[in-house]
């Protein structure tokens, strides 16, 4: 798969999706500024491509570096309890700290992400059966105990309405200046990529890192907090997107290897590329309403998934 073929798929598919919506908008329309398609075009349709962008790469970068560090293909946010955690952590910086900013409540969502996510790391390493898909079933059980964790103190708080529907994935409601805080996750790319090579080399386990001179558990470290950042900015921004971090890392695995700092590229233009088709499938067919983004990823997504655990099993 040729970088330039993603770049080619990702500029059109941004194109339609500038240009699909209840409002009908052509490009003729923006000669224009101060028209009404003009306002529509700034304030939402630009936002909603941007916001889709940060979140699928975001989303699938976090999934590429939690596979590797867990050395599973079948460890993302998802299946980690990542996202699980990040909802507890919303639901108590709501109950806790209600007059908070968007920031302080990132930041208390941040650190149960991160502690989910660690947790989870420990008892990874504590389990001696690791089968490629026994370990996904383990991250998924622990993400459901923090799932009724949360949905047991939402009841009790009678929150649960307000909170289901406000984590749910959805990019209709992103508007100009509500999508901002989706602009963290670029230096966390960054970061990313400039740590692609360490994180390469911590994934073929801890004694051959240190044998290499690589301080394992820092380096560990700070990918599971690139991953909780990640995570935590797209989760209050645009809510929950199930399987994204799970199998747009693999198919790039599939095609392109292991090696972060070559992969790493091609999996944020497939994630964007792969959530701006389910964002426009979403909003055509059933016009003129929208089939929110969870859903349709996690339709899709499922489906891949399923291929890729059976692709797994037919080659074992």
């Amino acid at each position: 798969m040729k970088t330039w073929y993603l770049i080619v798929a990702l500029i059109l598919a941004s194109f339609i999706s500038l240009f699909v919506g209840v409002s009908n908008i052509t490009p003729l329309d923006l000669i224009n500024i101060q028209s009404e398609e003009t306002q529509v075009f700034l304030i939402s349709r630009v936002p909603r491509l941007v916001s889709i962008l940060l979140a699928g790469a975001g989303m699938s970068i976090a999934g590429l570096i939690m596979q590797q560090l867990s050395r599973n293909k079948f460890v993302s946010p998802t299946t980690a309890g990542t996202l699980d955690a990040t909802r507890l952590g919303i639901l108590v910086s709501m109950l806790l700290f209600a007059n908070a900013s968007t920031l302080e409540k990132m930041l208390v969502a941040f650190a149960f992400a991160l502690a989910g996510t660690l947790l989870f790391m420990q008892i990874l390493d504590r389990i001696k059966f690791k089968d490629a898909i026994f370990i996904p079933l383990v991250g998924m059980m622990f993400g459901n105990i923090l799932s009724s964790i949360t949905t047991f103190f939402a009841y009790k708080a009678d929150v649960i309405q307000n909170m289901s529907a406000w984590l749910q994935g959805d990019f209709s409601m992103i508007l100009k200046g509500r999508y901002e805080l989706l602009y963290i996750s670029i230096p966390v790319l960054i970061i990313a990529y400039f740590f692609a090579n360490r994180f390469t080399v911590a994934g073929m386990g801890e004694d051959f890192a240190k044998n290499l001179g690589l301080p394992y558990k820092r380096i560990v470290n700070i990918g599971l907090i690139l991953v909780a950042f990640i995570t935590v900015t797209v989760v209050l921004t645009v809510g929950t997107i199930p399987f994204l971090g799970l199998i747009i890392p693999n198919i790039i695995s599939i095609m392109k290897g292991d090696h972060i700092r070559k992969t790493l590229p091609h999996t944020a233009l497939l994630g964007a590329i792969f959530l701006l088709i389910c964002d426009i499938l979403g909003r055509v067919l059933i016009y003129p309403y929208e089939i929110s983004i969870s859903l349709m990823v996690g339709v899709i997504g499922s489906g891949i998934f399923l291929y890729l655990l059976f692709r797994r099993k037919a080659y074992a």
